[in-house]
């Protein structure tokens, strides 16, 4: 059974790859990934503002925006909590690679194209085998146009990808009003690749300290339909490699995403949960389904059940939309 797959212009072993998460912060946490099986690590994110030594501008925004209400104060993050530097960030890039066999990728966090740049070469020189563009950017000024930020994303994915010789991938988000039509201007912008979707982390509110709470919950297998719908719509129409993450707990969600059209599959919930080994239960329990299905390659699976050969996608959509409504009956 032949479970290779190329993402990225990468040759990987399987499709099943780790992505983001505090498991990569140390040079342990990336070797037991790759002990694990994992096809490919992506690191955890290194955030612009730590590269541009931003602590000056969002201690203007604080003392400009936040002293006249305390309790938004909780907003901001200290300098302290960032828990590794850049230097310390490129260090644990070079050892990585020379520690494992499989590829890292880095990941960069932000919302500009400024102070990026030099940063993204460094990373190369250290050894990544691609960067990972986590663009964190959700408009609150509501003068702000739909333009204004897909201008924002383009920006930042042509100047980084022009100033590399690695390939670039973007952590897509799902808040566009059109977005197969932004998918588009950022490959056309230089994106090797999309990674469907960034989970946006909204704070919440502890009303009795009157503080914003931060809390990271793990994703769910329910949350695996949006970037299923998306990647099915994308899949064979874009000259980019499509990432499908959000809601990996079985091979399940990996045989469903593979399915619609990926060519990798990230996971941080599921080993935040079971562990690093987990991913082994992942690679066996994938063989298991395919071969009890009849499919010899994940080549043969990708994209079988893809919009590729739908003649009115719209339609599609529109018709399973009305379906789900009219088949709910209330009763369990």
């Amino acid at each position: 059974m032949n479970l290779s797959t190329r993402y990225l212009g990468l040759d990987l072993k399987h499709p099943i790859v780790a992505s983001s998460s505090p498991q990569s912060k140390t040079l342990d946490g990336i070797r037991r990934l790759a002990d694990a099986g994992a096809a490919a690590i992506t690191l955890f994110s290194l955030f612009e503002e730590q590269i541009r030594a931003e602590q000056e501008s969002v201690d203007f925004l604080i003392g400009r925006t936040t002293y006249s209400s305390a309790e938004s104060l909780s907003y901001f993050p200290q300098s302290a909590e960032y828990s590794v530097g850049p230097g310390e960030y490129l260090e644990l890039i070079y050892q990585a690679t020379q520690a494992v066999d499989v590829p890292i990728i880095a990941s960069l966090n932000g919302i500009t194209e400024h102070g990026w740049v030099d940063y993204a070469k460094d990373m190369v020189d250290a050894g990544a085998r691609a960067i990972e563009l986590n663009i964190f950017f959700l408009p609150v000024d509501i003068m702000t146009t739909s333009q204004e930020v897909e201008e924002q994303y383009v920006r930042v994915v042509e100047t980084v990808s022009s100033a590399v010789s690695v390939p670039i991938t973007v952590k897509l988000s799902p808040y566009f009003s059109s977005t197969g039509h932004m998918a588009r201007r950022l490959v056309e912008a230089g994106a090797k690749g999309l990674v469907l979707f960034n989970r946006f982390y909204q704070p919440d509110f502890d009303v009795e300290g009157r503080v914003v709470q931060s809390r990271l919950d793990l994703s769910q297998p329910s949350e695996i339909r949006l970037p299923l719908l998306w990647i099915s719509v994308l899949f064979d129409r874009l000259h980019c490699s499509l990432a499908a993450t959000t809601g990996v707990h079985s091979s399940l969600e990996v045989v469903k995403y593979l399915m619609a059209g990926a060519d990798a599959v990230m996971t941080t919930s599921s080993l935040l949960k079971h562990g690093e080994g987990h991913i082994a239960t992942l690679l066996t329990d994938l063989q298991e389904w395919m071969s009890s299905h009849g499919f010899e390659s994940v080549e043969q699976m990708k994209g079988s059940m893809s919009l590729k050969n739908c003649a009115e996608p719209e339609a599609f959509v529109r018709s399973n939309y009305l379906k789900v409504l009219q088949s709910y009956s209330g009763h369990r």
